[in-house]
């Protein structure tokens, strides 16, 4: 190992400094829009024989290894990783996930393997409901530890960046309960958390005979008093399905939503063409998810507006909706498309990024530059975050991957198969050596590290 020391005392200090990578990818330059249309590897800003220096929980530089070495300063206080033969990426940004409930629904798994579809099982109390009455059993101290574990497990895999839907609760007071319990996850995980409040995601069984009694609770009730409480919700979804709520609810939702200053987000057309597409870019969401059964017209709709569509290959997978998400057509027409695990206990237990990426390219068709981009800056644009996160530009939070790959075409190509060595969150070494949240092998000396 040989200790690194800076020429100069005029240039900023790093904190911490991967060098030497085989690539960087940057994504520079898409922070103020997604990427849309054809995505080729230009797109990516890839740095070869590239680095990344940060100082505190910001990127100092990021561009070829001389370059940044010339740039910045380090000293016996700066961790040094030697990343050759290795790929530099954002942080991964899961921007659609379910992540806070208790109990599970391996046994619904089996049900729709032997034939019973989700929404039949759904009608006849199961699937979500299910999931809401072993939430509503469970004190918080259990769903705190039952979330942070799996929030901890994504970021050993390369996320940073996590949004997290409640709607396990579907009562005034439940909803209330998992987003302040989302409060001390917050706490406990060094990742950024984004809370949504979904407390539409079904019709609660005391109001299988009035659904709309239950808009209004929503509309009335449960939203003022979300909304009340600065950062207890950054969003507001809508689950608009065959089953759950019509177009016109998840409008009057989305409405109300709106006025008390929340981002909006739908669930839309996941296994019927609803019109949910539609009304998310009329409403200006941010995001409209799932979308297998969106027509033509409707995505079109969606790309004037400027919504992200996030797509959700690991739950076509396990809830089987008619067919894939039609990501050709979304290219064709410039839908800026984004990649999420919609980890949940019911469709989607999968809590990997780099898995859904292979999919999104086996499964939907997407390139592999596509499923980078959608991983990453279109994920942080699906949150409303491409300032923040997403690409590693000089400013931004220091989130980041490297993973034992020469090209980043390897992560989406080996499926299933764990490449990350080293996660950084918020500018700190969450990952690296020889597991997760282990800091063995990384020296904060300023001696060099191979990882």
């Amino acid at each position: 190992m040989t200790r690194s020391t800076s020429r100069g005392r005029s240039r900023p200090r790093a904190d911490l400094l991967i060098r030497r990578a085989e690539q960087v990818v940057t994504l520079d330059g898409h922070s103020k829009r997604p990427v849309r249309g054809e995505i080729r590897e230009a797109t990516l800003g890839i740095v070869e024989d590239g680095a990344v220096a940060c100082v505190g929980d910001r990127i100092l530089a990021a561009g070829g290894t001389a370059e940044v070495e010339a740039a910045v300063a380090w000293d016996a206080g700066t961790i040094v990783i030697d990343a050759r033969d290795r790929v530099v990426l954002p942080g991964w940004v899961d921007c659609h996930t379910h992540a806070i409930y208790a109990g599970d629904r391996a046994h619904e798994w089996a049900r729709r393997l032997r034939g019973e579809s989700y929404l039949d099982i759904l009608r006849a109390g199961g699937g979500i409901l299910e999931t809401v009455r072993a939430t509503r059993e469970a004190d918080t101290e259990t769903l705190v530890r039952a979330t942070v574990a799996r929030l901890r497990r994504m970021l050993a895999l390369g996320t940073t960046t996590v949004e997290v839907k409640s709607g396990y609760a579907l009562s005034v007071e439940g909803e209330l309960r998992l987003l302040q319990a989302l409060q001390a996850v917050d706490e406990l995980v060094p990742m950024q958390l984004v809370p949504t409040l979904l407390g539409a995601h079904a019709v609660p069984e005391n109001h299988r005979a009035s659904p709309d009694a239950y808009v209004e609770l929503v509309t009335e009730q449960m939203l003022p008093r979300i909304a009340a409480t600065p950062g207890l919700a950054a969003f507001c979804d809508v689950f608009c399905e065959d089953g759950a709520f019509t177009a016109e609810q998840a409008r009057r939702i989305l409405r109300r939503a709106r006025e008390l200053g929340l981002g909006l987000k739908v669930h839309a057309d996941q296994f019927h063409a609803t019109g949910a597409a539609r009304v998310a870019a009329e409403m200006g969401a941010v995001s409209a998810d799932h979308l297998n059964a969106t027509p033509p017209d409707d995505l079109a709709a969606v790309a004037r507006a400027g919504t992200v569509a996030v797509l959700l290959p690991a739950a076509d997978l396990l809830a089987r909706p008619p067919g894939p998400a039609p990501v050709a057509v979304m290219r064709e027409l410039g839908v800026p498309m984004a990649l999420a695990t919609d980890h949940n206990p019911g469709t989607a237990p999968v809590e990997s990024m780099p898995l859904v990426m292979g999919l999104a390219c086996s499964w939907l068709g997407m390139t592999p530059e596509e499923a980078v981009a959608a991983a990453t800056i279109n994920g942080a644009h699906a949150l409303a975050l491409g300032h923040e996160v997403g690409s590693l530009e000089p400013g931004k939070r220091a989130d980041l991957v490297v993973a034992q790959a020469a090209s980043y075409l390897e992560i989406p190509y080996r499926l299933g198969v764990d490449l990350v060595r080293v996660v950084v969150s918020g500018g700190r070494v969450v990952r690296g050596g020889d597991g997760p949240e282990a800091s063995a092998g990384l020296s904060p000396s300023g001696e060099e590290v191979e990882v």
